[in-house]
Formats: C-alpha cells, structure tokens, sequence
C-alpha cells in the first residue's frame, strides 16, 4: 500500500485535531527558537561601536568578531540533525537553549576580546541548531491540514526576534542616556544589551518541557504507543491512529538516506540543480541584507546620525522586515515563486542603487547633506521590504521543493552551507569596504541584485503548485 493510500485509511490528510489550540502552543514553543535565531543574529548591531571602543580595534578585526558567530551556525546546522536523531528533538532544543544561556552570560561578562569571540561562536551553534530543528520538529507534529500555516510560525518568529532585540537595543541606549558604553546596572550599556537574551532562552528551555516529543523520533526508537498518544493529541481522535502509525513507520522504511555523492554529476563537479540551489543561496547573501541586521547602528552613525536615532531606524527597519515577511507568506503560494524573486530584485535593485548614490557624497560637518540622507533612510527601508517580501521568504521556500526526492536532504544541505559561507563573507568584509568606499560598498550590492533577475529567469523553475515527486 503506498503512503498516500495510508494516509487515507488513516484520515490524517484531513484530520483537525479537537484541540487545535493546544497544536498552535505546541508550533509557537518550538518556534521560540526561531525567535532567538533573529535575536542573537541581530542584537549585536547594537554593541558594534562599543565592542571597537572598548577593545580599541581596527575594521577589519571588529568585522570578525561579528562574523566569527556564522562559523558556529555552520557547525551547529550540520550536527543538529544527527544529534536530534540519535537523542531527539526535545533535548536537541533543551541542548540550544542551554548555549544560548550560556553565549548570553559570556558575552555580557567577557574578560577580553578573545573570549568574546569565543561566546559569539558558543551562540552561533545555537542559532544553527535552531535553525534546523524547529522546522523539522513542527513539520513531524503539526497536522497535514495545518502543517503549511504552522511552519510558517518559525520565520515569522525570526523576524520578530530581530524586530525585539533592536527595540530592546533602543530602549536600554536611551535608559543609558544615549551612550553605548554607559553604564546601566553595573554594566555598560551594550553589555546589558547582549546579557539580556538569558530571559528568551530560559524561556525556550522551560517550554520545551511542556511539549511532546516528535511522534516521528519515538516510532524511529520504538515507542509506538507513546507515539500514538502524541498523534491522538495533535491529529486528533477521530483519525485510525493504528494506520497512522504504521503509515509513518512504512514512509521511514521507504526513504533513501541521500548521500553527497548523490549530488555529483555534470561538467562542472555538481549537478545543475545543486547549482542552482547554491545559486540562490549565494544571490540571496550578496545583495547585503545582512549589512541591515548587523551593521545598520553603525552605518547610519558613520553618515552622521545621532546613536539613538540610528537604533530607532534600527527597530524600524525590522518591523519593515515583517512587513515584507507577512506579504511574502500571503503571495508566494498565489503568485508563485518565480515572479515574487524578481519583483524583490528588481525593487533591491532600486533602493540599493539609491542608497549608493546618497552614500556618493561628502559629508557636511560629519552628516549627509539633508536630501541625501533623506534618501538613503528610506532606500534602506526600500531595499529591506523588497528581500523581506521576496528572497527572505522564496528561497527557502524552493530549496525545500526543488531537489528531486533522492537527493533532497544532501542538496539541501550543500546549499545551506553555501549560505553561511556568503552570510560570513559579506558580514566579514562590510567593515573595511565601508572604511574603503562606503557607496562603491552599495554598488556592488546593487550588481549583484542585478544579476539575481537574470539567473531567476534563466535557471530557476517554477515550483508553485507541484508535486515534491515531480522535481527533478
């Protein structure tokens, strides 16, 4: 019997759990791990200048203590699946909350920059395990009917965790009157800044012991009948729960385990479509929109705005950026996938290009003159809107659509691993670009935003309304 065949039998396609509630808390609490990914990645915006004033450091090693953090996301995206398999999802997030506890306190109380770096990297980890386990856990308990809206709980979390932790930012800047290293508490004020985030991660570690384990990691290790009573509870009880069981159990026996080897082939090392995924990965990357997240206090103190006015455009910017997130998740199944990327790039486009231009002139005792700031305050809500409501959404959408069945996990993961590596290139050069040419800087932004519409029309294929068997 096919697992399609099964699902009818069992009636999970269209089951609606009794509780439906208690689904949405179980989706939000895994959720919250989305939601320290944005803070973590973010609320270092905010100490920039503080940690260069405090440890007397030039651009280029101030960009890698910020950049030195996605070495951990990379280690902690990799490990985190097989950590989750051999010891499940629920201490998996126990696990990440414990580092994001952790990376919090040491970063607040480093004794130096080396050990600070080390806390970022401790961080990091964390934020890639997030990143990987909160998908995965939603996807495995949430119920076919809803499972589309649930999932999307996680990068919803992760642009509102940035939208807090730049608040949060502002808000502890203005008690400290203003100055980053202010002292507020017993700390200076960026200290607390970093310090702060212990309060969400006690929070999803303490959540994480008020939801189930995956039903599909118990059925894996054995444990039917626990596992039926968590599907009972989230898929509710009118399903075969038996059949049900069994249907997860023979879609387990049947899936290959794809290999890297898998994805070897063609004139040029990997296949064309792992091209093409590490393709949008890397576009997505070298249009700069990271740049916004955690370098844009700096930026807009570098063209003359006062510290607390650049946390504010901060925090604005953020809430743009789940504006830009929502539109994306009411239009990508409508419009597809396709012609919502290359509305964002060519709407990138446009305000990079402006923000370049305003950035082309010389300031007028330490400020932009008035129209050009002007200018580029809003090209940079432009350019953030246009991503948030297009690559930031779109692309992990197709990378989780795109690859044929056989290799899907391993392409997967070669693409996500391509887009740490672009992530740490643009966060590890901006400093010393800026310091070197701050529009050229933006040019090449815009470049690159100009070449992702060709590539999208060139090589990228539509997958709005296919079957995940249809890809290939």
């Amino acid at each position: 019997m096919t697992s399609s065949a099964q699902a009818q039998k069992s009636g999970a396609g269209t089951a609606h759990p009794e509780h439906l509630g208690h689904v949405v808390f179980i989706a939000a609490s895994a959720a919250m791990g989305g939601f320290l990914f944005g803070y973590d990645s973010s609320v270092i915006n905010g100490a920039v200048e503080a940690i260069r004033g405090r440890y007397d450091i030039g651009s280029a090693a101030l960009a890698q203590v910020i950049a030195i953090a996605l070495i951990g996301c990379a280690i902690g995206a990799a490990t985190a699946g097989r950590v989750a398999d051999r010891i499940g999802r629920i201490r998996c997030m126990r696990i990440a909350a414990v580092l994001f506890t952790v990376s919090a306190i040491g970063s607040a109380l480093p004794f130096s920059l080396y050990d600070l770096a080390f806390w970022r990297v401790v961080g990091g980890i964390a934020i890639g395990m997030a990143s990987v386990i909160g998908p995965a856990y939603i996807a495995e308990v949430a119920p076919p009917a809803y499972r589309g809206r649930l999932g999307s709980f996680q990068q919803a979390a992760i642009v509102i965790g940035i939208a807090v932790s730049q608040l949060v930012n502002w808000g502890i800047l203005n008690a400290a009157g203003g100055d980053q290293r202010g002292e507020l508490l017993g700390l200076e004020a960026w200290q607390l800044m970093l310090g702060i985030m212990v309060v969400p991660s006690v929070v999803y570690g303490l959540l994480s012991f008020a939801i189930p384990e995956s039903p599909r990691y118990l059925i894996s290790v054995g444990k039917r009948e626990q596992a039926r009573k968590i599907l009972g509870k989230v898929e509710g009880q009118d399903i075969d729960l038996d059949a049900r069981v069994t249907e997860i159990e023979s879609a387990m026996h049947s899936e290959e385990k794809s290999r890297f080897k898998d994805l070897l082939g063609g004139s040029f090392f990997f296949k064309p479509i792992v091209w093409v995924g590490i393709g949008l990965s890397v576009f997505q990357q070298f249009v700069g929109i990271n740049v916004a997240f955690y370098y844009s206090s700096t930026l807009w103190q570098s063209v003359g705005v006062d510290p607390t006015d650049s946390f504010f455009y901060s925090f604005t910017t953020s809430i743009i950026n789940i504006v830009g997130t929502v539109i994306a998740m009411i239009f990508v199944d409508r419009i597809g996938r396709r012609p919502l990327a290359i509305i964002g790039s060519v709407g990138m486009v446009i305000g990079l290009a402006l923000e370049a231009w305003a950035f082309s002139f010389d300031l007028v005792d330490g400020k932009l003159p008035a129209t050009q700031g002007w200018v580029a305050l809003v090209a940079a809500h432009m350019f953030v809107l246009f991503f948030a409501l297009s690559w930031g959404v779109v692309v992990w959408v197709m990378l989780g659509e795109m690859f044929p069945n056989r290799i899907r996990a391993a392409a997967l993961g070669v693409a996500a691993a391509a887009q740490w590596i672009a992530n740490w290139a643009i966060t590890a050069s901006f400093p010393s670009l800026a310091d070197w040419n701050l529009s050229t800087t933006y040019v090449i932004y815009t470049v690159f935003a100009a070449l992702s519409i060709p590539f999208v029309l060139k090589f990228v294929k539509e997958t709005k309304g296919k079957a995940l068997e249809e890809m290939g």
